[in-house]
């Protein structure tokens, strides 16, 4: 008797002791192994000599290429079967099987488990094999189109024939050892199967991880150790293992004394001891001189607990357990059939079947409806497909050095979640070929490095493609990997161009190096005309001082100073009052430096005009030009600034775009004409000023300036030409620090050309600075001339 069988005769949820008896007899009659139908030792196919014991459900059979005949046959009489091994998908189409169950799951589960699996190693370059058979081809096309759904890619795709053919395994052989592909799926059968696993063992492919279904993972039956090796570190599928209680106790205590009536009982036992039975046919029809002096005869003492668990294993319950429940299930059906009180029944006018005469359509009925937890405390019930909702295990094959080798479960999926929350996996468990741990790639192009993108390839797959980076300013899209995205604009890219962050701000300050540089020589070259201007208050009344209008000289180097002190308006953050303030003040002071200078010019040219009795300007030297030179000049430029500052004043502004991931903080000078006019007025007075100057360069005298004048002109318009070209080229704070250098350079060039000669004198060669000198002088030179 069965396992299952004993188990059901001890059920306690049967009614009484004489329904219990007939209905456990009944029971018993769908544990009858489908192999021996005709009840004989020798079973005939198709025949069955108990007519008086029919079964009433078929458990059966193991492959899908067996269960599906069947299931088409029994379908046309409604009579039940379950297989617990068969997972064709086929299968659970109701309309040309519909009387078939199973306790497995469906196989599309497999493929999604593995594409799955797949996608959470990232591997995106796979390789798939499969046999011609339903099986191979339909996993072929749903793993396929689930992992491309996923962002990976077939790399190829080959066919195993039903029929063993050398030349396609080469073939295949071939192809596996040119793909980069590291992972290839098999959708293969054990009889494919070996002879490809015998030839990659000989090319020694030990560098590849095979991916492989429930139809092989379960066995390590392969003929030759070197396939395992080739083997190790693979991944399978198998239906998760359930807990039979009692189960193995029974696997123990089988014995051919118990089973006597078993025509197989006999075989195992001379199988897994190596022994003969005395009374085996083939040894009694043999001649004593053939037989052999050392064969082993069974005794019936041998017992099953001292073989290796390899061999005969009771731990791993896989296909028992699914036998197990299927029975049940059968059993559970019977059970609420007899339940069934008449006239509240489920069949015609509420009538209930016949327990002991029913027909297989009625017992049909109650089996979609069963649902119950198994001795294991496990729900167990079918959906509509007749499909049992269950979890795959997913396995590593790892193969020891002692030459041990075992399937490691770890991790799971749920065959009711296909969106990829049930799998669950233990990283920590996996052993891969080499004894590595490092989970291997397999990709056709190497992941890009941040703040590059994707780029496909032409007439190459997806998953195949270079590596172009992201331009200046984009980083790359978190969500689509083959595209980058522009930055908004106050922002900038990190260096790894994952993220936009905020620009760094930038002006000319007085934290920094070249702020203070310059701020210090602007204050430097203020005291320095300071020093100049508290020395000719001092020798105000010496003939040097006195020389080309005193007064001039005083405001000149008043100009100046303002001149140095309002370079410090351009260092600091810019906001709109100092951007008014500081162009303003820069070019009302230059004028009023520049118009000063012309004034002296003129001041010259008239005095030495007085002293000629030919010259026409001597009628203009009672009009004292030179004073309204200054303030009509300056009144001029103040006009045109308060125009400027009324119509369009500058403002500060955040340039992004003048330094690469920067914001310059600047001035915007608002109208450039009215900008232009200003400048280009300082200009017109510098220029009136050098050509008068030069002019007048010759005049005799041994205080006239006007070559002094000349040369500080000259440094005056060297410096603004050249700072037109240096202002255009530089970015950024540059642009400030040039502006403010050329202030300092001219005003520097003024302060040098026009009073260094006069302060040389008056401190080193005070003797010159005496009206004899210098009338003693024009006497010589009248006299030379």
């Amino acid at each position: 008797m069965c396992p299952d069988c004993l188990m059901i005769h001890s059920w306690r949820g049967l009614p009484n002791k004489d329904q219990s008896v007939h209905l456990k007899s009944a029971v018993f009659r769908v544990c009858v192994p489908r192999t021996t139908t005709t009840g004989k030792e020798n079973g005939v196919p198709n025949f069955h000599c108990n007519k008086d014991l029919m079964p009433l459900a078929i458990v059966g059979d193991l492959p899908s290429k067996a269960s599906e005949p069947l299931a088409r046959i029994l379908g046309l009489y409604r009579y039940p079967q379950i297989s617990y091994a068969s997972g064709l998908p086929l299968l659970s189409n109701k309309i040309q099987f519909p009387s078939f169950f199973r306790t497995i799951y469906n196989a599309d589960y497999e493929y999604f488990a593995i594409a799955h699996v797949v996608k959470y190693f990232n591997w995106t370059w796979v390789g798939v094999i499969s046999s011609n058979n339903d099986l191979g081809i339909l996993g072929a096309q749903i793993i396929t189109r689930e992992i491309e759904k996923n962002g990976g890619c077939i790399a190829f795709q080959e066919t195993l024939p039903i029929i063993s053919s050398m030349e396609s395994v080469y073939r295949i052989i071939g192809v596996v050892k040119r793909s980069r592909a590291t992972v290839i799926i098999l959708f293969c059968t054990l009889e494919n199967l070996i002879p490809l696993m015998e030839q990659a063992s000989f090319h020694n492919i030990t560098h590849k991880v095979w991916v492989g279904t429930s139809g092989w993972t379960i066995t390590s039956d392969f003929p030759r150790t070197d396939i395992l090796t080739t083997l190790n570190g693979s991944l399978g599928l198998a239906p998760q293992k359930g807990k039979i209680p009692g189960f193995m106790e029974f696997l123990y205590s089988i014995h051919p004394s118990r089973l006597p009536d078993d025509p197989y009982m006999k075989s195992f036992w001379e199988t897994v001891f190596y022994c003969i039975w005395p009374g085996n046919d083939t040894v009694n029809n043999t001649s004593p001189a053939l037989l052999k002096e050392d064969i082993v005869w069974c005794t019936g003492e041998e017992r099953l607990d001292s073989i290796d668990p390899n061999i005969y294993d009771v731990y791993n319950f896989i296909y028992s357990y699914r036998t197990h429940n299927a029975v049940f299930a059968v059993a559970h059906a019977l059970h609420q059939m007899k339940n069934c009180v008449p006239g509240k029944g489920p069949f015609k006018n509420g009538s209930c079947a016949d327990i002991y005469n029913h027909r297989p359509w009625q017992l049909l009925h109650y089996l979609r409806k069963v649902d119950f937890n198994n001795t294991a405390g496990k729900r167990i019930y079918f959906v509509e497909n007749g499909d049992v909702p269950q979890s795959v295990d997913i396995l590593n094959w790892q193969l020891f050095p002692n030459g041990s080798n075992q399937y490691v479960s770890i991790g799971s999926f749920d065959s009711g979640s296909l969106n990829g929350e049930g799998l669950s996996i233990q990283l920590n468990k996996i052993l891969w070929n080499g004894g590595h741990s490092q989970v291997p790639s397999s990709v056709c192009s190497d992941p890009c490095p941040k703040g590059y993108r994707r780029a496909a390839i032409q007439g190459q797959k997806v998953c195949c493609f270079d590596c172009l980076p992201c331009s200046e300013g984009e980083i790359l899209n978190p969500n689509d990997d083959s595209k980058c995205l522009k930055c908004p604009e106050d922002k900038w890219p990190d260096s790894r161009k994952e993220e936009c962050q905020p620009k760094l701000i930038q002006f000319l300050s007085y934290e920094e190096t070249l702020g203070s540089i310059l701020a210090c020589i602007s204050v430097l070259f203020c005291l320095l005309t300071f020093s100049v201007f508290c020395l000719f208050i001092i020798k105000r009344k010496t003939p040097i001082v006195k020389a080309n209008n005193r007064d001039l000289s005083y405001l000149l180097l008043i100009s100046l100073m303002f001149g140095f002190m309002c370079s410090l308006a351009f260092i600091g953050r810019p906001n709109r009052i100092m951007c008014m303030i500081r162009q303003v003040m820069f070019a009302v002071i230059f004028s009023l430096c520049v118009s000063t200078i012309l004034a002296k010019t003129i001041t010259v040219i008239m005095i030495f005009s007085a002293t000629n009795p030919d010259s026409k300007l001597k009628k203009l030297v009672g009009l004292r030009i030179p004073i309204y030179i200054v303030p009509v000049c300056t009144m001029v430029q103040v006009i045109l600034c308060i125009v400027w500052l009324t119509t369009d004043a500058p403002f500060a502004e955040f340039n992004m775009a003048a330094e690469i991931g920067i914001i310059v903080i600047e001035c915007n000078e608002g109208s450039r004409v009215l900008f232009a006019f200003v400048l280009g007025y300082m200009g017109l007075l510098a220029s009136i000023s050098l050509l008068v100057a030069f002019l007048a360069r010759k005049l005799p005298d041994t205080f006239n300036e006007t070559k002094f004048i000349t040369f500080s002109m000259l440094v005056f318009a060297s410096v603004w030409v050249t700072f037109i070209p240096a202002y255009l080229s530089t970015k950024g704070k540059q642009t400030v620090a040039v502006e403010i250098f050329a202030i300092l350079s001219s005003s520097a060039g003024c302060l040098f050309c026009i009073f260094s000669p006069k302060c040389y004198t008056i401190l080193l060669h005070p003797e010159m600075n005496s009206r004899q000198y210098i009338t003693g002088r024009n006497a010589r030179n009248q006299g030379i001339q």
